[in-house]
């Protein structure tokens, strides 16, 4: 179609779909700009300041007395605010919380005790005695400086030399694995019985399927968690192992995975399956040979939901696994370090995008199969 041509309907379209794109990766650019930006830039500026100058309050300490040096009959500490931070330009300082800007630089400020402060623009500072200095404990200074955009990795390093997190992060690959392959097995042979095998009660398991589409998983979880240790008890199962959060998993996951499959393969071509029987296929032969490569959009499709969610998850891997040190999934070791960190901002973004780096490579990779199924499965033979 000429784009000249284009209806008003089709451009508001597209600008929808445009604007829906641009809110779904708006967030995801945002963090990780933040999570590779300076922790001290971002404490103080949000992620589309990135690239801009920005102007910081920043809390340095003089040497100790054990530094002065005397210099034509006056004692000296020296030393550079900006030592081990960004490169900037300082134009205000103080020595009291009260009044951080009160001096612009290359002004000189008297202390307390008589001593005099001087910072300069590039950050160089002297204290200045005309008796001996005492203490081992330097003068704080206060400073504005003016720093330039910094991005590092070292917000990622320390996420990912933190202890156990190599750990943890095999066992959140140890539990979304088989807590998506499992119910998807379960679910297909369960949605083609419920699709084209008639035998009575058909209809009273579909509306039992969707009924269970609405229960809420947090009012499930204590009555399933104390089946699963009954259980687990008569025939002397550990109570936290693996296989009660994958059996959880896969209770909470089927009844979507069976409504979905179940939908779209009553959808197929009823020919092919009638086709197959005259030809001595039986239902299992049809099942596997048929169905299942025609429904490989559906199955594509829950994989990417249950893995993001399998990953993700942190209340069912707590309850049914445990809090454990050898047992903690990725999210619960991240909740930690953020904790034990004081909740910083560089921690928090380089976290969260360490943890969507796996979906995001799921979601691309079966994408591409998805669209392949799609493809193949709407090709008809003569």
């Amino acid at each position: 179609m000429n784009p000249a041509t284009r209806s008003p309907l089709t451009w508001a379209v597209h600008l929808s779909v445009l604007l829906l794109v641009a809110l779904w990766t708006l967030p995801t650019a945002g963090l990780l700009i933040s999570s590779l930006r300076d922790k001290d830039q971002l404490a103080v500026s949000g992620w589309w300041t990135a690239l801009s100058t920005s102007t910081q309050n920043i809390v340095a300490r003089a040497p100790g007395a054990d530094t002065q040096i005397e210099r034509d009959g006056k004692f000296v500490i020296s030393g550079d605010v900006l030592e081990g931070t960004a490169a900037g330009e300082v134009s205000a300082f103080g020595f009291s919380s009260r009044e951080p800007t009160a001096f612009k630089a290359g002004e000189t400020a008297e202390l307390n005790d008589g001593e005099k402060l001087t910072v300069q623009a590039d950050g160089s500072f002297e204290i200045v005695s005309d008796t001996k200095m005492e203490g081992s404990r330097g003068q704080r200074i206060f400073f504005t400086a003016a720093v330039p955009p910094r991005f590092t990795f070292d917000n990622y390093v320390e996420v990912l030399s933190a202890e156990g997190i190599g750990a943890s992060f095999i066992n959140s690959l140890t539990v979304a694995i088989p807590s998506t392959v499992i119910p998807i097995l379960i679910a297909a042979f369960a949605a083609y019985a419920l699709a084209w095998m008639p035998f009575p009660g058909r209809a009273i398991l579909i509306a039992v399927v969707v009924g269970l589409l609405v229960v809420p998983l947090q009012m499930s979880l204590i009555p399933l968690l104390k089946l699963y240790n009954g259980v687990g008890a008569f025939f002397g199962v550990p109570a936290k192992t693996y296989v009660g959060i994958w059996l959880a998993h896969t209770g909470f996951g089927l009844p979507l995975a069976i409504y979905l499959l179940r939908n779209y393969m009553a959808g197929l071509p009823r020919e092919i399956m009638e086709s197959a029987r005259v030809d001595g296929a039986s239902d299992f032969d049809i099942f596997v040979k048929i169905i299942l490569p025609l429904s490989f959009p559906a199955l594509a499709s829950f994989a990417i939901f249950q893995f993001l969610w399998t990953w993700n998850d942190l209340l069912v891997a707590i309850v049914f696994l445990g809090a454990g040190q050898d047992e903690l999934v990725l999210t619960g070791r991240l909740v930690n370090l953020l904790g034990s960190r004081g909740g910083n901002w560089e921690i928090l973004t380089a976290s969260a995008f360490i943890t969507i780096v796996v979906p995001l490579i799921v979601f691309f990779s079966l994408q591409r199969y998805l669209v392949r199924g799609l493809l193949a499965g709407s090709v008809k033979g003569g």
